[in-house]
């Protein structure tokens, strides 16, 4: 489990599952994916969430706001698949409930990951990757100090004709990371 001064990121529980399913539905939450989740898949995607950080100890944590909201969506840490360019990496990810957005909580959580990453992992990287017309998402990554790699690929499960193929690579570096740290003292 991490802390931030409002955030709780935990291990998942069966009790997240349902307003997980709800974001995976809403359009706008999923705008940036090629399709919404069904709640069948919505389930299995927390599930393997849940056991990819069962294993390791770490992974795309749910985020809860004590007092306030006990789950509202996911911010962690994440092995891709090795068929991207950028494998193999360590990446960062977020996806929030709508009702969340634009109160600084994913950058508040991605900076413990980040931290989580640097410290407990001890990585010398971290990248995070989104459709290139993912601007919300992009101005995520450069609040938490990543920079664009200027290393745009093509995903390779996206359709070839979809608009969000392209995608667009940031990373960051523990000695950068250490510099952003400084620059927020």
């Amino acid at each position: 489990m991490l802390q931030t001064s409002r955030l709780i990121l935990r291990q998942w529980t069966d009790h997240d599952l349902a307003p997980f399913a709800q974001l995976n539905a809403d359009p706008e939450v999923m705008q940036y994916f090629p399709a919404p989740l069904s709640g069948a898949e919505s389930n299995a995607f927390a599930n393997t969430i849940r056991s990819l950080i069962e294993q390791r100890g770490w992974g795309l944590w749910a985020v809860e706001v004590p007092g306030q909201a006990a789950f509202i969506g996911f911010v962690g840490l994440h092995i891709p698949a090795n068929d991207l360019p950028c494998s193999p990496c360590v990446e960062i990810g977020w996806r929030l409930a709508k009702a969340h957005w634009g109160r600084g909580y994913a950058s508040e959580a991605a900076e413990a990951a980040l931290a989580y990453a640097f410290g407990e992992l001890g990585l010398d990287e971290v990248v995070s990757f989104t459709a290139v017309i993912n601007k919300p998402s992009e101005a995520v990554m450069r609040k938490i100090g990543m920079a664009n790699a200027q290393q745009n690929f093509a995903h390779p499960r996206v359709e070839v004709d979809s608009p969000l193929r392209e995608h667009v690579l940031y990373k960051i570096h523990r000695k950068e990371w250490e510099l952003h740290l400084d620059s927020l003292a």
